[in-house]
């Protein structure tokens, strides 16, 4: 997911990223075949069957392929704009905090920090809660240590956050650094995160339908069976190398697919999840760098 400028010929053999790592052993024994249809043939034996190309019609497979490849990607992209609307709520969220809670006391700075760095914790756990891993040191920076504890006790951490966040609202509220209106556009945004949180886990927790999985492996699988016993005849001794260039291209779509329907893991393809967390958290570290909004405590004018 790295943006760099990269040459198309150094593009068309990089390995990091493509799928040849996952379909080459499928590549080889489809290939391999083609080579003993090929052997069988020039051994004088029945095996050139050019009317087994109207079994499974090319047009069948293609648009099956093209459906699964589509709605994988339909996933990644909704994916990336859960999570681009997460960035975006929580620096319209940290902003109006910082900017609208007014401050009566020294303490007050500090509450709005943790409250501010609760925003960035928010996004952490809902990337570890969609890895499906526990609660890791990198919230120890950004949280008190009873609440780090706590997180690690939860089954549900992101929701959890949400609630501390949303507490923090309504204790402003209660001591009168808020108003009603406030109260309302800030908690609006809180449950936009909440609802973005949602929209990862339906990625996560849908998988493509099983069925149609495992028929699309068995007309892959059969189609590049049948490929060598159509070919032979016109090919020869080529048919094993044409049959892997042609399963290569149809396995290839396929395992494209399968790498990108859960965009939200360690791979080359998915969502940069460490970068955006860190992305938040330079936001939050400039934000809390600027003067808040003080009226009632200029004491508190440090910066």
């Amino acid at each position: 997911m790295a943006v760099e400028k990269i040459s198309w010929s150094k593009m068309a053999f990089q390995m990091k990223g493509s799928v040849i790592s996952s379909i080459y052993p499928r590549v080889f024994w489809c290939g391999f075949f083609g080579v003993v249809i090929s052997l069988l043939y020039y051994f004088k034996l029945p095996v050139s069957q050019p009317i087994l190309g109207n079994v499974i019609p090319s047009i069948v497979l293609g648009l099956l392929l093209v459906f699964r490849t589509n709605t994988a990607y339909d996933r990644f992209w909704e994916g990336r704009k859960a999570w681009g609307s997460i960035v975006n709520t929580v620096r319209n969220l940290a902003r109006q905090i910082w900017v609208s809670i007014d401050e009566f006391s020294p303490e007050d700075r500090e509450h709005k920090v943790a409250a501010l760095r609760l925003l960035v914790a928010f996004a952490v756990t809902t990337k570890l809660h969609l890895r499906e891993e526990k609660i890791t040191s990198e919230l120890e920076e950004l949280i008190p240590t009873s609440k780090y504890i706590k997180l690690q006790t939860m089954n549900h951490p992101p929701l959890e956050v949400a609630f501390w966040i949303g507490d923090y609202l309504q204790q402003q509220y209660d001591r009168k650094c808020l108003n009603s209106y406030q109260l309302t556009s800030l908690q609006e945004l809180l449950n936009n995160l909440v609802d973005n949180l949602g929209s990862c886990e339906r990625i996560l927790r849908t998988p493509m339908p099983l069925a149609y999985a495992i028929h699309l492996k068995q007309l892959l699988l059969l189609y590049c069976c049948l490929l060598p016993f159509q070919m032979v005849e016109t090919l020869g001794w080529w048919t094993g190398l044409i049959v892997s260039l042609i399963s290569f291209t149809l396995f290839g779509i396929e395992a494209i697919g399968l790498e990108i329907e859960n965009p939200f893991g360690y791979d080359a393809n998915d969502l940069p999840l460490d970068a955006i967390c860190n992305t938040m958290k330079r936001n939050i570290d400039d934000l809390i760098s600027l003067p808040p909004n003080v009226r009632s405590h200029p004491d508190n004018i440090t910066n």
